[in-house]
């Protein structure tokens, strides 16, 4: 009697991630925070809340680590096919965990000005850039992103195992966001 050799599906069917992907980060941008085992996402978003560019970390990670990240990936997303910008941030928002030195810096060195306003701690005067109150109050643009993001399933709960088909979890949210406001 002949025996038909079976295939595992794994080897038939494997899709998607494969080990060793210099995309994906080692720790698959899983961390151990004061909530738990979780990820921290980091939008860069416009004035109408539609998604610039974002990065994935683990979330014991500190927001200020990924400042220069979500801008390069920002500047990536705002250009033509030819490289030209296509539009730049004036203002730049972020609450008082992105307040340090060189961020101001970095900033001014982009032509931003930064609407960050100073820790408790710090002297107001010392720092040498006026804080605008009434461009602050549009940072709750980003806030309610993350709030949004947080009403999508898939992307709150984190189902994916890797950070790359996570990262798609999110942009595929910001692309249903995104018709859901521009086609009404």
């Amino acid at each position: 009697m002949h025996r038909r050799k079976r295939h595992s599906c794994t080897s038939l069917c494997r899709r998607g991630w494969k080990k060793g992907d210099p995309n994906e980060p080692a720790d698959h941008a899983l961390g151990r925070s004061r909530g738990g085992f979780s990820t921290k996402i980091h939008l860069l978003v416009d004035g109408l809340g539609h998604l610039l560019a974002f990065v994935i970390t683990g979330g014991q990670a500190h927001e200020a680590t990924a400042f220069e990240a979500v801008l390069h990936a920002a500047d990536e997303n705002l250009r033509d096919g030819k490289g030209d910008p296509i539009a730049w941030p004036v203002n730049l928002a972020g609450d008082k965990g992105y307040r340090a030195a060189w961020i101001d810096e970095h900033l001014a060195e982009l032509g931003i000005h930064p609407v960050i306003p100073c820790k408790s701690n710090e002297d107001r005067d010392a720092r040498g850039i006026e804080f605008d109150r009434e461009s602050y109050r549009n940072r709750n643009i980003v806030e309610r992103s993350i709030g949004w993001l947080k009403e999508c399933r898939r992307v709150f709960s984190r189902f994916e195992k890797t950070a790359i088909n996570y990262c798609g979890m999110i942009k595929m949210a910001m692309i249903e966001r995104f018709l859901k406001t521009t086609c009404q």
